[in-house]
């Protein structure tokens, strides 16, 4: 084999080891974007409405909460434990250490009514396991759907209250329709 045809096989194999590299890179800031910092997902079903609609495609910022609190009438993700691979979005209305009660279809926190709570557009039907005073844990929320009579949430023993080791991120972009692409409002 003569120099040139040497040096060219070298040259190939550089070549093809310099796309490996660039793929490689590509791979991994993908897998730690998803992982750590944001990850895509769609709406099923119409209990986050008038503010999320079955369809849409938001982006979830999964880091907020690395740095901070989850707050009230923030908007989360969260896996159902009932069912791999099906994660639920509700607003948070319950903090930690809160007790929180639905009495005649209102919310009350501590005793209160909470009179900020203008995403539950409609009176509640069914109060559930929040008839009684549900007292959270250092680390438990409560949350509820926008389109309360047609949400399983918080008030659901399937669901019940939500870990906050549980809670994967909070709703942040809408990405698709685009006719309503933009930051989601939480408060």
């Amino acid at each position: 084999m003569s120099y040139e045809e040497r040096e060219g096989a070298r040259s190939i194999w550089r070549e093809l080891a310099g796309w490996i590299f660039y793929f490689a890179v590509i791979i991994a800031l993908a897998y730690m974007i998803i992982t750590y910092v944001g990850q895509r997902t769609r709406v099923d079903g119409s209990s986050m409405e008038t503010t999320l609609s079955d369809g849409d495609h938001l982006l979830v910022d999964k880091i907020s909460y690395r740095f901070r609190e989850p707050e009230r009438f923030d908007i989360i993700v969260f896996p159902y434990l009932h069912e791999e691979r099906v994660y639920y979005i509700k607003r948070i209305i319950g903090l930690p250490g809160e007790t929180v009660q639905v009495v005649d279809g209102y919310v009350y926190i501590d005793g209160e009514l909470l009179e900020s709570d203008i995403y539950g557009a409609e009176i509640m039907e069914s109060a559930d396991m929040a008839s009684e005073p549900l007292t959270l844990g250092e680390n438990e929320y409560f949350v509820l759907g926008d389109n309360r009579n047609h949400s399983s949430d918080s008030r659901d023993p399937s669901v019940g209250l939500i870990k906050r080791e549980n809670i994967m991120g909070r709703a942040w972009i809408r990405l698709y329709p685009f006719d309503s692409i933009g930051m989601i409002k939480h408060s």
